[in-house]
């Protein structure tokens, strides 16, 4: 039996990572910024679930979320990292406040909750941290720009994470979906800027247009990335990287082909360079 501490548990994704946790009997640390909403998706209240009141923009929460979670369970064992939104609109369109704000949750809410945490699996020596980034985090397009660009920030912080935790005992993974069925599409977890500038219906329009009209037709099942989630905590040697979804597999391979044929074919410029 684990125990978990989870951001964003009250819909989406890290409704169904909580949901599978419990099911297998381990037990939950689940914050969202209303707790009852994690309650109303959970109305039996199952054995092992602690609902806890944290904004991830809000350290002294977070602090709190973490004491109370060790004086219910005494310990926490996996800390996934699911809280976060997205953001529509040319990299040109969107405001500072807007990109500010994006960043403020998907970036440094995880360094936030990473503090707050990881003092507990330091002091363990075990533990492990699933940090649920995107696709968009490794290959992004057009209008999704600067959420691709969060979900980047999040693969550096995870790769150097993953070197400098793993001599403390502390396994490290980055979470890579695809599309999935949640209502990550929808208005509740997407925020979208207004085409303002029609130099950018060609770039940037297809993609938006392709986001409004798929919300709740992606490919994945959320539940089963749930079951892939909480699977590689019990693996013996979980991957740095987890991808999840044909598609997201898809745009990581066209992604490597397109960077090792740049590559070679620029070698000869690279390597020119030395003295």
């Amino acid at each position: 039996m684990s125990v978990w501490f989870v951001t964003g548990a009250s819909r989406g994704l890290g409704a169904e990572i909580t949901r599978e946790a419990l099911d297998r009997g381990h037990r939950v640390i689940a914050t969202a910024r209303d707790a009852s909403a994690v309650l109303r998706v959970h109305p039996q209240e199952p054995d092992g679930l602690l609902a806890v009141q944290a904004d991830v923009t809000e350290p002294q929460q977070l602090t709190a979320a973490v004491e109370a979670g060790l004086a219910e369970f005494g310990r926490i064992d996996v800390v996934a990292n699911n809280a976060g939104y997205g953001l529509v609109g040319a990299i040109e369109e969107v405001p500072d406040k807007a990109a500010r704000a994006l960043f403020d949750v998907n970036v440094f809410g995880v360094l936030n909750t990473l503090r707050a945490t990881l003092p507990t699996l330091r002091a363990q020596r075990s533990g492990h941290v699933l940090n649920i980034g995107s696709v968009g985090g490794f290959a992004t397009a057009p209008a999704v720009g600067l959420y691709g660009a969060s979900k980047f920030a999040l693969e550096g912080i995870t790769e150097a994470l993953h070197g400098e935790l793993a001599p403390l005992g502390v396994r490290v993974t980055i979470v890579e979906p695809g599309g999935f069925r949640t209502d990550f599409l929808s208005s509740l977890s997407i925020h979208t800027e207004p085409a303002s500038i029609t130099d950018y219906a060609i770039g940037a329009g297809p993609v938006r247009e392709a986001m409004a009209q798929n919300d709740g037709r992606q490919q994945g099942d959320p539940a089963k990335a749930a079951k892939a989630i909480v699977d590689i905590t019990e693996a013996p040697e979980p991957p740095l990287r987890l991808q999840l979804g044909a598609d997201a597999v898809e745009r990581i391979e066209a992604k490597l082909d397109l960077v090792r044929r740049e590559l070679d074919q620029w070698r000869h410029v690279a390597l020119s360079t030395g003295a």
